[in-house]
């Protein structure tokens, strides 16, 4: 069912492309965008249907119900969090022979003291 869902979905993919891609502009000059001559609205008048429009309609149905039904149906088929293992705990680190850090010695070098501030010289009263 699946397979045969992505198959339809495909097809639908092609056939929306195909179509429109056979279609004619309407106000296809750049005129007709600005209120030229030949333009009612900036869309266009609708007219009456045409059959490629109405295979257009059909073709972009049947494209909204698979795709709807493919993520209904591929929904739980993976997953990037990975659930962890009932009874499995982590394992506790192994003790090896290296020992650990330590601090280091007290004759380290610090960190730099900050400079002096600048003086100002004090204002004269007169």
């Amino acid at each position: 069912m699946y397979y045969v869902l992505i198959a339809i979905h495909v097809l639908m993919c092609f056939g929306i492309i195909g179509i429109v891609l056979l279609q004619a502009g309407k106000g296809a000059d750049i005129g007709s965008a600005f209120g030229g001559a030949g333009s009612q609205a900036v869309f266009g008048s609708m007219g009456t249907p045409t059959v490629l429009g109405k295979i257009t309609t059909g073709i972009a149905i049947v494209f909204a119900i698979t795709s709807f039904s493919l993520a209904l149906l591929g929904g739980e088929r993976g997953s990037v969090i990975r659930e962890p293992v009932a009874g499995s705990a982590p394992a506790p680190p192994a003790s090896s022979s290296v020992p650990a850090p330590q601090s280091p010695p007290s004759s380290a070098p610090t960190a730099p003291s900050p400079a002096p501030a600048p003086s100002v010289p004090a204002e004269k009263s007169k």
